[in-house]
This record gives structure tokens, sequence and C-alpha cells, in this order.
């Protein structure tokens, strides 16, 4: 999700519209999803078996005895609650959220991550559930972190009641300005105010995690005096040091981790037992490293099994470390209800082998 190249959570809106759920079934694009549903995998199959290099033989392979299978890989974990992050579809909820929401439960996904936590958010939750989608976690307007007080931006205790309306489990710090960020003491400050954060929003029986891009691993300017660890500071090193790990958790974007030059599974290995939530999305092959979300070109957000990420891999690391949810995010398409769909089938088909 990135706010960069789009209108931050407090100016994006939404236009409901006053639809039931059979009306909604039958309108045009739904019933095209429902033809892309039943199309054969063909394509999608083999580049979901041609994803990434081929495995290599180590010399202690040895090949499975006459009568015996060979191992199989578990299922994939999640599955039975996938995710869409709605941020994938925003033009679409924009202009139709029912039939929007309707369109994500028909390709199988079992709940949505919103995008907002605000009134408007209260009745697009309505909309999911009434779609038969869960509701757990939403992102809230920055600001109420990084410049409480600010005209126009809510305070914490308004948006955690609002995210108490909605019935979230996790509410999600998802962006920085760039005037909020530009120094290591000014990213000290939002730390602090995140824990903060964190501990009322504990006290109101829900989680707050941050969101990462991939600014936070870009090193700070720094002078010539500075000695060689302050040179290689970066954001995301002040908040893994300074979020309170009973508190203060992580959502790992794995696409945004990757496109910063970082290892994702390596990260979440650092970060075990402090990631309550992943984002899954697949990176084109031999996208050069960005530390800028908003100089990173479309056609380098892929459909899951596309890229060079392992998701699989990801997913059941997810699991071993107590990731509570993985929502699939992609955040250009030409075709946004296609690629929803082809992600989810190729999660299918790599959880059942």
């Amino acid at each position: 999700m990135s706010s960069e190249t789009s209108p931050p959570p407090a100016q994006r809106s939404h236009s409901p519209l006053r639809l039931n759920r059979r009306s909604a079934a039958n309108l045009t694009a739904t019933t095209a999803l429902a033809a892309w549903l039943g199309r054969p995998l063909n394509s999608l199959a083999a580049a979901a078996e041609g994803d990434g290099p081929a495995a290599q033989p180590s010399a202690t392979d040895t090949p499975p005895e006459p009568g015996v299978p060979a191992p199989q890989p578990s299922p994939l974990p999640y599955l039975d609650r996938i995710g869409l992050q709605l941020y994938t579809l925003r033009d679409q909820m924009a202009e139709s959220p029912e039939q929007t929401l309707a369109a994500v439960a028909a390709a199988g996904y079992w709940q949505v991550e919103l995008m907002n936590i605000d009134e408007q958010a209260v009745q697009i939750a309505a909309m999911a559930r009434a779609a038969g989608l869960c509701v757990h976690s939403a992102f809230l307007d920055y600001n109420v972190i990084t410049a409480p007080g600010r005209e126009g931006v809510a305070s914490l205790e308004q948006t955690l009641d609002l995210a108490q309306r909605i019935g979230l489990r996790h509410v999600v710090f998802g962006y920085i300005a760039k005037d909020q960020r530009d120094s290591a003491e000014k990213c000290r400050v939002i730390a602090d105010s995140a824990n903060a954060a964190a501990d009322k929003t504990r006290a109101a029986g829900m989680r707050m995690c941050y969101h990462n891009h991939s600014f936070e691993f870009a090193a700070f300017a720094s002078t010539a005096t500075e000695d060689a660890e302050a040179k290689s500071l970066t954001a995301y090193d002040i908040f893994i040091e300074r979020f309170d790990p009973q508190q203060m958790e992580f959502e790992l974007d794995v696409f945004w981790a990757k496109i910063a030059g970082q290892d994702p599974l390596a990260l979440m290995r650092r970060l075990a037992g402090r990631i309550s939530q992943v984002h899954l999305k697949d990176m084109l092959a031999d996208t050069p490293v960005s530390l800028d979300e908003s100089a990173v070109p479309k056609e380098a957000f892929q459909e899951l099994g596309d890229g060079v990420i392992d998701i699989p891999s990801v997913m059941r690391l997810a699991k071993e470390i107590g990731v509570d949810q993985c929502h699939v995010e992609q955040d250009q398409s030409p075709a946004p209800l296609e690629s929803i769909v082809q992600s989810y089938q190729y999660l299918m088909k790599a959880g059942n082998p």
C-alpha cells in the first residue's frame, strides 16, 4: 500500500452504492469475475510451477525407496482466512463498493483489510460482512500519530472508538510523510508516539502494528564526523530498537522490503514474535532497488507467483513465528479484479500441490 503515490488516507473517499447482495451479484463485473473463476488454470498453473529458479539437488539427496511416496510440501497456512488489502481495488471501491466486495468474496477471499478508519469505513465494514467477508484490520490516518492535533486530523481516541465500532483486532500505522521522517531524531519521536498509541490500542482491546514501505531502509544523511554505524542507521533500525516489543508490532510488506534490498525471510526471522500481519506481494524479476516508493514502476507489482518472492516460504515462516494474518495486495495492476483472482488461485494451487 503506497501513500506517496495516492491521496493520504484522510483524503480518500468512497461512494457507497445502496445495493442488496442479490443485485450486486448480478452486476456485470461480478458476472465477468465468475466467468474468470471458471477458466482453467492453464498459463497461471504454468507460471506458478515455474516461479523462481529450480531447486538444485544436494549431495545428500537420495531418491525415495520403491513403493514409498516422496514427501510432499505441507499445505500453506492462512488459506482458510486469507485476506485482501482493499487498496488493491481502490478505484473499484470508490465507484461501487458493494459490487466490489461481492467480487472479492466470489474470488474466494475470507477477509478484507480496510484502507481507512473513519465513518465511511464503518459503512464499508458492514457491506463487507453482508458479502460474507470478515474485517479484522484497517489503516488509520498516519497523522494521528505523526501530527496529532493538526487541523482536520482525528484524535487517537476518536480513531480507536471507530475501530471498535468496526470490530477491528488490528490497527495499522502505515506511512510517514517525507518531512516527518527526514532525520533520525524525528523517527525516534515517532517511535515513542507509536508506543504510546499502541498502549492505548491494547487498552481498547486491539493491537497496533507498523506497515513498512521501502523508505524506512534508507540511511539517514550523516556528517563526516559520525561513525560508520551512525552513517548506516535507518528508520527501520530505529523502529526495531525503539518499538516496545510487548505493545507495538510490525505488519511486514514483503514487496517493499524486497525492493529496498532486504531479504524478507531474514527480516521475518529477525522480527520473530513481533510481526502480527504480513502483506503478500510479488515483484517483477530484475527490478532495481528503490528506496523511493513513488519512483517504483507500475510493472514491478506482480500477481503472486509471477515474481521473484518466495510466497509459500513467507507464509510457512509467518506461521512459524506467530503471525496472525496474511493479506494479499497488489498496488498496481491494469486489471485489478483479474489480478486478485489469479493471486488467489496461485495460493490455492501452491497450498494443494
